[in-house]
């Protein structure tokens, strides 16, 4: 632990990197893990890509709420793990966070500098108009619609999409992300198995960049942890809780 925080306390402008692992101590489940949604019927995939829901957007909602019931209820709280990130920006460090997670647990834990990488699960948007739509407006309704109205004083009516980042839709931040990353003495990566792409590239990238170091908070072995300064296999929330208690 003294490693760490030996680490933690030099750095100045710290790029986190965060996976579903970041947010499990707060009741969400992994998706992708043993036993996890994606592994007990992969046919979810076909029906959560943007192809699916541009040919049945009246489908594709009720098979979206299926899935994400837990995320879209709202009760879910920040862990220790996220509160820990927002307490490390509050203590003047420059912290950007680029989270895997569809959440809003970063946000709401008070991060500012929060970049959502799949997109939010707490907003939607018409395809027609662009009006945007909160988490409210989308649990209201079976299939949310938009209800702008056009210049013809009729009620747009467009199925909306929803912010999160479908299969077949473009990776966001990844241009901001590397961009912050040059500028940055510690990248620190926390609750991801690296599996997925690209994010699983970030590490090699931060790896040829003089002077960087790489923390790993997981609880499992990726297959890039010899890229590390430090590895530690464990909860993030219990770790950061820990740290709290020692100070």
């Amino acid at each position: 632990m003294k490693d760490y925080q030996d680490i933690v306390d030099k750095a100045k402008r710290i790029v986190v990197l965060t996976g579903a692992g970041m947010s499990t101590e707060s009741g969400i489940p992994d998706f992708r893990s043993a036993g996890g949604i994606w592994t007990e019927d992969s046919s979810r995939m076909e029906a959560m890509s943007r192809d699916y829901f541009e040919r049945y957007p009246r489908l594709f909602w009720p098979k979206f709420k299926e899935l994400f019931q837990m995320k879209m209820s709202g009760r879910f709280e920040p862990n220790e793990g996220h509160v820990y990130l927002a307490e490390l920006e509050k203590e003047g460090k420059q912290v950007d966070i680029f989270t895997q997670n569809i959440d809003g647990l970063h946000k709401k834990a008070g991060s500012r500098h929060v970049y959502e990488l799949h997109g939010s699960i707490q907003t939607a948007a018409c395809p027609a108009c662009g009006a945007s739509y909160d988490l409210s407006h989308l649990l209201k309704h079976d299939v949310p619609q938009c209800t702008a109205v056009k210049t013809d004083s009729e009620i747009c009516s467009t199925v909306l999409k929803t912010d999160v980042v479908l299969f077949g839709d473009i990776v966001q931040h990844f241009d901001t992300l590397y961009e912050k990353l040059s500028q940055a003495d510690l990248l620190l990566v926390i609750g991801t198995s690296l599996e997925v792409a690209p994010a699983r590239f970030v590490p090699e990238e931060a790896s040829r960049i003089p002077g960087m170091k790489q923390i790993l908070i997981n609880l499992e072995p990726t297959y890039c942890d010899d890229l590390f300064d430090l590895v530690i296999h464990r909860k993030i929330g219990e770790f950061a809780k820990e740290l709290s208690d020692k100070k």
